[in-house]
């Protein structure tokens, strides 16, 4: 994982997970908004901390993380997690008893190629790919808090 997001992830109080990192967006729900979210660079660093789940944002200008902390979520509020793939990209439902947050994913086989790995690379040197290395982990482990959940 890059330092530089588990630096920002402890500045803000939260214990963040070694390789639970991965790069989101968040979901389009219909094709009108799968054609805008073409054109969205808002991206997000998920990561997975020992009680919770913490967004971090992109500067969409520069590249760069951002410190701040957009999304925090519990565990414990967590009632379930979906996966599905969807084209090149892998569709993460988290449902809690209010809410459903939709993200997605890009999948690793080609995200040398794509913004996760473009974005990726830029805090741990060019060839290093940490959102490749981290995702089938970090898919596998949302998916055991939704399991836990029932």
């Amino acid at each position: 994982m890059a330092k530089e997001v588990q630096k920002f992830v402890r500045e803000a109080g939260y214990q963040p997970l070694e390789g639970r990192s991965i790069i989101v967006k968040y979901a389009p729900e219909n094709l009108s908004e799968q054609i805008t979210a073409f054109f969205n660079s808002e991206f997000y660093v998920l990561q997975m901390c020992e009680h919770e789940i913490v967004l971090l944002p992109f500067n969409t200008t520069w590249g760069n993380l951002r410190k701040d902390v957009s999304l925090v979520l519990p565990y414990g509020d967590i009632q379930s997690v979906e996966l599905e793939d969807v084209t090149f990209n892998t569709v993460i439902t988290i449902r809690t008893g209010t809410d459903t947050i939709r993200l997605t994913a890009q999948q690793a086989e080609l995200s040398d190629l794509r913004s996760s790995g473009i974005y990726a690379s830029i805090y741990s040197g060019f060839f290093k790919n940490w959102h490749k290395e981290n995702l089938d982990g970090t898919l596998k482990a949302l998916t055991e808090l939704g399991n836990r959940a029932s």
